[in-house]
Protein backbone atom coordinates (compact mmCIF):
# COMPACT_ATOMS: atom_id res chain seq x y z
CA UNK A 1 0.00 0.00 0.00
CA UNK A 2 1.31 3.63 -0.86
CA UNK A 3 3.17 5.10 2.41
CA UNK A 4 1.09 7.73 2.14
CA UNK A 5 -2.29 6.06 2.65
CA UNK A 6 -0.84 4.56 5.33
CA UNK A 7 -0.85 7.80 7.38
CA UNK A 8 -3.72 7.51 10.13
CA UNK A 9 -4.34 10.88 9.62
CA UNK A 10 -4.22 10.88 5.97
CA UNK A 11 -6.94 8.55 5.64
CA UNK A 12 -8.86 10.30 8.57
CA UNK A 13 -9.12 13.48 6.41
CA UNK A 14 -10.46 11.54 3.37
CA UNK A 15 -12.81 9.66 5.62
CA UNK A 16 -14.62 13.17 6.61
CA UNK A 17 -14.16 14.60 3.19
CA UNK A 18 -16.19 11.65 1.30
CA UNK A 19 -18.78 11.77 4.34
CA UNK A 20 -18.84 15.67 4.53
CA UNK A 21 -19.56 16.02 0.62
CA UNK A 22 -22.29 13.73 0.51
CA UNK A 23 -24.14 15.03 3.51
CA UNK A 24 -23.87 18.43 1.67
CA UNK A 25 -24.91 16.92 -1.94
CA UNK A 26 -28.01 14.79 -0.67
CA UNK A 27 -29.17 18.10 1.34
CA UNK A 28 -28.83 19.93 -2.43
CA UNK A 29 -30.99 17.46 -3.69
CA UNK A 30 -33.42 16.08 -1.14
CA UNK A 31 -33.94 19.85 -0.20
CA UNK A 32 -36.88 20.26 -2.14
CA UNK A 33 -39.17 18.24 -0.48
CA UNK A 34 -41.02 20.05 2.16
CA UNK A 35 -42.38 18.26 5.20
CA UNK A 36 -44.87 19.07 8.00
CA UNK A 37 -42.63 18.57 11.36
CA UNK A 38 -45.73 18.22 13.31
CA UNK A 39 -47.55 15.15 11.38
CA UNK A 40 -44.29 13.52 10.97
CA UNK A 41 -43.20 13.10 14.78
CA UNK A 42 -47.22 13.25 15.47
CA UNK A 43 -48.04 16.03 17.37
CA UNK A 44 -50.42 19.00 17.78
CA UNK A 45 -49.71 21.90 15.01
CA UNK A 46 -47.55 24.60 17.21
CA UNK A 47 -49.82 27.16 14.64
CA UNK A 48 -46.85 29.71 15.18
CA UNK A 49 -47.18 33.46 14.32
CA UNK A 50 -43.81 35.55 13.21
CA UNK A 51 -43.93 38.76 11.33
CA UNK A 52 -47.59 38.63 10.61
CA UNK A 53 -47.24 35.28 9.13
CA UNK A 54 -48.74 32.19 10.58
CA UNK A 55 -48.83 28.33 9.87
CA UNK A 56 -47.26 24.69 10.96
CA UNK A 57 -43.72 23.89 10.61
CA UNK A 58 -42.65 23.00 7.06
CA UNK A 59 -39.29 22.56 6.25
CA UNK A 60 -37.29 21.31 3.86
CA UNK A 61 -36.15 18.00 3.58
CA UNK A 62 -32.35 19.34 3.37
CA UNK A 63 -32.85 20.76 6.84
CA UNK A 64 -31.81 17.28 7.86
CA UNK A 65 -28.63 16.82 6.67
CA UNK A 66 -27.10 20.38 7.08
CA UNK A 67 -26.42 19.81 11.07
CA UNK A 68 -24.19 16.77 10.05
CA UNK A 69 -22.16 18.80 7.60
CA UNK A 70 -21.70 21.87 9.94
CA UNK A 71 -20.56 19.47 12.74
CA UNK A 72 -18.23 17.28 10.38
CA UNK A 73 -16.99 20.69 9.46
CA UNK A 74 -15.72 21.58 12.82
CA UNK A 75 -14.13 18.44 13.33
CA UNK A 76 -12.11 18.96 10.47
CA UNK A 77 -10.92 22.17 11.73
CA UNK A 78 -10.11 21.00 14.98
CA UNK A 79 -7.66 18.79 13.66
CA UNK A 80 -6.82 20.29 10.37
CA UNK A 81 -7.54 23.81 11.08
CA UNK A 82 -9.04 26.74 9.08
CA UNK A 83 -6.93 25.22 6.03
CA UNK A 84 -8.48 21.95 5.72
CA UNK A 85 -11.87 23.44 6.10
CA UNK A 86 -11.59 25.96 3.10
CA UNK A 87 -10.20 22.89 0.80
CA UNK A 88 -13.42 20.76 1.97
CA UNK A 89 -15.58 23.76 1.24
CA UNK A 90 -14.28 24.97 -1.93
CA UNK A 91 -13.72 21.05 -2.81
CA UNK A 92 -17.63 20.46 -1.55
CA UNK A 93 -19.02 24.12 -3.95
CA UNK A 94 -17.33 22.22 -7.32
CA UNK A 95 -18.61 18.83 -6.39
CA UNK A 96 -21.95 20.61 -5.77
CA UNK A 97 -22.17 22.55 -8.88
CA UNK A 98 -20.83 19.26 -10.65
CA UNK A 99 -23.77 17.24 -9.26
CA UNK A 100 -26.31 19.67 -10.55
CA UNK A 101 -24.75 19.96 -14.09
CA UNK A 102 -24.91 16.45 -14.37
CA UNK A 103 -28.23 16.16 -13.32
CA UNK A 104 -29.41 18.77 -16.02
CA UNK A 105 -27.56 17.16 -18.91
CA UNK A 106 -29.69 14.19 -17.49
CA UNK A 107 -32.96 16.03 -17.88
CA UNK A 108 -32.41 16.82 -21.64
CA UNK A 109 -31.88 13.06 -22.41
CA UNK A 110 -34.74 11.75 -23.90
CA UNK A 111 -36.59 9.46 -22.04
CA UNK A 112 -37.12 5.87 -23.32
CA UNK A 113 -40.97 4.82 -23.81
CA UNK A 114 -40.85 1.64 -21.65
CA UNK A 115 -39.32 3.90 -18.70
CA UNK A 116 -42.34 6.34 -19.17
CA UNK A 117 -44.96 3.42 -19.57
CA UNK A 118 -43.33 1.58 -16.54
CA UNK A 119 -44.37 4.40 -14.43
CA UNK A 120 -47.29 5.08 -15.84
CA UNK A 121 -48.61 1.66 -14.80
CA UNK A 122 -47.41 2.98 -11.66
CA UNK A 123 -49.96 5.81 -11.34
CA UNK A 124 -47.46 8.30 -12.76
CA UNK A 125 -48.57 9.75 -15.84
CA UNK A 126 -45.32 11.42 -17.01
CA UNK A 127 -42.03 10.12 -15.41
CA UNK A 128 -40.10 12.69 -17.50
CA UNK A 129 -41.71 15.61 -15.88
CA UNK A 130 -41.79 14.00 -12.27
CA UNK A 131 -37.84 13.51 -12.51
CA UNK A 132 -37.15 16.94 -14.11
CA UNK A 133 -39.40 18.69 -10.98
CA UNK A 134 -37.80 16.67 -8.19
CA UNK A 135 -34.78 16.89 -9.76
CA UNK A 136 -34.54 20.07 -11.79
CA UNK A 137 -34.51 22.83 -8.78
CA UNK A 138 -34.40 26.26 -10.29
CA UNK A 139 -31.45 28.19 -10.65
CA UNK A 140 -32.32 30.68 -8.10
CA UNK A 141 -32.43 27.34 -5.63
CA UNK A 142 -29.29 26.54 -6.85
CA UNK A 143 -27.29 29.69 -6.82
CA UNK A 144 -28.79 30.82 -3.58
CA UNK A 145 -27.66 26.81 -1.71
CA UNK A 146 -24.08 27.11 -3.62
CA UNK A 147 -23.74 30.84 -1.89
CA UNK A 148 -25.02 30.35 1.51
CA UNK A 149 -23.12 26.63 1.57
CA UNK A 150 -20.02 28.52 0.96
CA UNK A 151 -20.60 31.32 3.08
CA UNK A 152 -21.80 29.39 5.69
CA UNK A 153 -18.36 27.21 6.03
CA UNK A 154 -16.10 30.45 5.78
CA UNK A 155 -17.84 31.31 8.59
CA UNK A 156 -17.70 28.56 10.86
CA UNK A 157 -14.11 27.90 10.36
CA UNK A 158 -13.46 31.43 11.64
CA UNK A 159 -16.09 31.56 14.18
CA UNK A 160 -14.16 28.49 15.28
CA UNK A 161 -10.51 29.40 14.92
CA UNK A 162 -11.34 32.33 16.98
CA UNK A 163 -13.22 30.50 19.69
CA UNK A 164 -10.53 28.02 19.79
CA UNK A 165 -7.73 30.54 20.61
CA UNK A 166 -9.83 32.55 22.95
CA UNK A 167 -10.95 29.44 25.08
CA UNK A 168 -7.28 27.68 24.69
CA UNK A 169 -8.18 24.66 23.42
CA UNK A 170 -10.80 24.16 26.10
CA UNK A 171 -14.73 24.19 25.98
CA UNK A 172 -14.94 22.09 23.04
CA UNK A 173 -18.75 22.13 22.76
CA UNK A 174 -18.59 25.96 22.89
CA UNK A 175 -16.75 26.62 19.84
CA UNK A 176 -18.13 23.71 17.88
CA UNK A 177 -21.65 24.38 18.62
CA UNK A 178 -20.77 28.09 18.37
CA UNK A 179 -20.05 28.21 15.15
CA UNK A 180 -22.57 25.26 14.35
CA UNK A 181 -25.18 27.94 15.67
CA UNK A 182 -23.48 31.56 13.98
CA UNK A 183 -22.95 30.01 10.80
CA UNK A 184 -26.26 28.36 10.13
CA UNK A 185 -28.08 31.39 10.84
CA UNK A 186 -26.09 32.73 8.03
CA UNK A 187 -26.59 29.84 6.07
CA UNK A 188 -30.55 29.97 6.67
CA UNK A 189 -31.05 33.67 5.83
CA UNK A 190 -28.55 33.73 3.14
CA UNK A 191 -30.26 30.99 0.82
CA UNK A 192 -33.81 31.87 1.52
CA UNK A 193 -33.00 35.46 0.35
CA UNK A 194 -31.85 34.50 -2.64
CA UNK A 195 -34.11 31.87 -3.76
CA UNK A 196 -36.92 33.74 -2.86
CA UNK A 197 -37.03 37.29 -2.54
CA UNK A 198 -34.50 38.69 -5.09
CA UNK A 199 -35.60 35.43 -7.28
CA UNK A 200 -38.99 35.80 -9.13
CA UNK A 201 -40.91 34.28 -6.20
CA UNK A 202 -40.65 37.99 -4.87
CA UNK A 203 -41.09 36.62 -1.08
CA UNK A 204 -42.06 39.40 0.85
CA UNK A 205 -39.42 40.53 3.71
CA UNK A 206 -42.15 39.65 6.38
CA UNK A 207 -42.48 36.24 4.78
CA UNK A 208 -38.72 35.70 4.61
CA UNK A 209 -38.19 36.28 8.11
CA UNK A 210 -40.91 34.08 9.10
CA UNK A 211 -40.05 31.04 7.06
CA UNK A 212 -35.96 31.43 7.98
CA UNK A 213 -36.71 32.37 11.78
CA UNK A 214 -38.73 28.80 11.53
CA UNK A 215 -36.06 27.07 9.86
CA UNK A 216 -33.35 28.57 11.96
CA UNK A 217 -34.73 27.68 14.87
CA UNK A 218 -35.22 24.51 14.27
CA UNK A 219 -32.01 24.16 13.13
CA UNK A 220 -30.65 25.70 16.32
CA UNK A 221 -32.21 23.01 18.83
CA UNK A 222 -30.52 20.20 16.52
CA UNK A 223 -27.30 22.15 16.90
CA UNK A 224 -27.42 21.69 20.91
CA UNK A 225 -28.51 18.14 20.82
CA UNK A 226 -25.57 17.28 18.46
CA UNK A 227 -22.95 18.59 21.10
CA UNK A 228 -22.63 15.31 22.95
CA UNK A 229 -21.75 14.17 19.51
CA UNK A 230 -18.92 16.02 19.22
CA UNK A 231 -17.40 14.47 22.31
CA UNK A 232 -18.04 10.97 21.23
CA UNK A 233 -16.59 12.22 17.51
CA UNK A 234 -13.23 13.29 19.47
CA UNK A 235 -12.88 10.31 21.32
CA UNK A 236 -13.64 8.15 18.68
CA UNK A 237 -10.89 9.84 16.59
CA UNK A 238 -8.51 9.91 18.99
CA UNK A 239 -8.73 6.91 19.91
CA UNK A 240 -7.84 6.09 16.14
CA UNK A 241 -4.99 8.08 15.95
CA UNK A 242 -3.74 7.88 19.34
CA UNK A 243 -3.13 10.55 21.92
CA UNK A 244 -0.43 11.56 21.01
CA UNK A 245 -0.81 12.37 17.42
CA UNK A 246 -4.06 13.52 17.97
CA UNK A 247 -2.57 16.31 20.50
CA UNK A 248 -0.36 17.30 18.16
CA UNK A 249 -2.59 17.63 14.94
CA UNK A 250 -4.73 19.77 16.69
CA UNK A 251 -1.52 21.89 17.66
CA UNK A 252 -0.80 22.13 14.17
CA UNK A 253 -4.01 23.43 13.27
CA UNK A 254 -4.23 26.73 15.35
CA UNK A 255 -1.04 27.17 13.60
Amino acid sequence: MNKLLQDKGVRLFLFLTAFFITNAIIAQFIGMKIFAFEDTVGMAPLNWNLFGHSGSLMLSAGVLPWPIVFVTTDIINEYYGKRGVKLLSYTGVFMIAFAFLIVFAVIQLEPADFWVKSYEAQGVPDAQAAFSTVFGQGIWMIVGSIIAFLLGQIIDAFVFDKLRRWTKDKMVWLRATGSTIISQFIDSFVVLYIAFVIGPAEWPISQFLAVGTVNYSYKFLVALCLTPIIYLAHSVIDGYLGKERAEAMRQEAVV
